[in-house]
């Protein structure tokens, strides 16, 4: 399905004009035009500078991985005060923001906060990846920009990557990918492709985090944004028997809210890669009367608090 639409962005929220007869597609989180402009009906969002890791406990900076691709790396202040040479090396939490691939940022205020407490929670390095979004950039974008983040990640094997922050405290023995929604689902697919390509050098991805995961067969607005899909059953939205049976990491925690209009396929997923053959462990958490991705603008929920916690006693291998 071709989506043969206009990638102008920079739209200002006032000046999207037009009645309900100018509308070609409607979806859930944009319509498409007859002329062929994309309204996404979230703006964008607001993001923070480096600095504002000050008032969270962490140092914060921002990489440029490809032309197309950035990140923002969280270190803990407890390590970024440590000199190289004598410091513990840490875990390396790969995080994918969610947002429907069309929305959301690594550097608006919500991500970077949550990113910053798992660092801070959990003693980890987190690479939060800033990756194309529809229309600007159609799906593949997304994952083959988390593919290139992951591969950058990697090539700081033997200290002798272009970060000296990796270089000099990250474990990448002790490697971590993980992402709510839409980067749940980004998530399983750079997983699948690691347990069939592999990493290069001493790069190992000790588990997987899926929050609130978005998957789903024959969705229509997910085809949409990606014109080369493949179809109702797309591997990538209809995770395929042998990609779950090759997940490459030993163990996988998802969480998933009772009240999510998404509780259902992440359930299947998880049924489905334990039914797979994968040889690893998966821990499910229900967050009880929660909704899609809470935690992330309600972060001091009990809920959210413990989805944190047990994330990093994930990373720790506690409990």
């Amino acid at each position: 399905m071709s989506s043969n639409t206009n990638t102008d962005t920079n739209t200002a929220e006032s000046e999207w004009n037009y009645s309900e007869s100018d509308i070609a597609h409607e979806f859930l989180f944009f319509n498409v035009l007859k002329d062929g402009r994309v309204h996404v009906l979230v703006p964008p969002d607001e993001k923070v500078p480096p600095s504002f890791g000050s008032t969270v406990g962490v140092s914060i900076k921002d990489v440029e991985i490809t032309p197309d691709v950035s990140a923002r790396i969280l270190l803990p202040v407890s390590a970024s005060s440590t000199g190289a040479h004598t410091a513990q090396k840490l875990p390396v939490v790969l995080y994918i923001h969610g947002g429907g691939f069309c929305m959301r940022s690594a550097f608006s205020e919500d991500y970077t906060r949550f990113c910053s407490n798992i660092a801070t929670e959990a003693n980890a390095i987190v690479v939060s990846v800033e990756y194309g979004l529809f229309p600007a950039r159609p799906i593949p974008a997304c994952y083959d920009d988390s593919w290139a983040a992951l591969q950058w990640l990697a090539s700081h094997g033997n200290g002798s990557g272009p970060d000296p922050w990796i270089n000099d405290h990250a474990d990448l023995h002790r490697i971590f990918v993980g992402g709510d929604s839409a980067g749940g689902n980004i998530s399983h697919t750079l997983l699948a492709k690691v347990g069939s390509t592999g990493l290069p050098g001493e790069a190992n991805i000790k588990g997987m985090i899926l929050i609130h995961p978005y998957f789903g067969e024959d969705d229509k607005m997910w085809m949409y944004m990606c014109p080369t899909n493949e179809g109702p059953t797309d591997r990538r939205m209809k995770p395929a028997v042998e990609d779950l049976a090759r997940i490459g990491c030993d163990r996988v925690l998802v969480f998933l809210g009772e009240f999510d209009g998404l509780y259902g396929v992440g359930k299947m997923y998880t049924d489905e890669l334990i039914k797979s053959g994968w040889k690893g462990t998966v821990e499910i958490v229900v967050n009880k009367e929660k909704d899609h991705c809470f935690h992330i603008p309600d972060y001091t929920d009990l809920e959210a608090v413990a989805i944190r916690r047990q994330i990093a006693s994930f990373i720790n291998n506690q409990g």
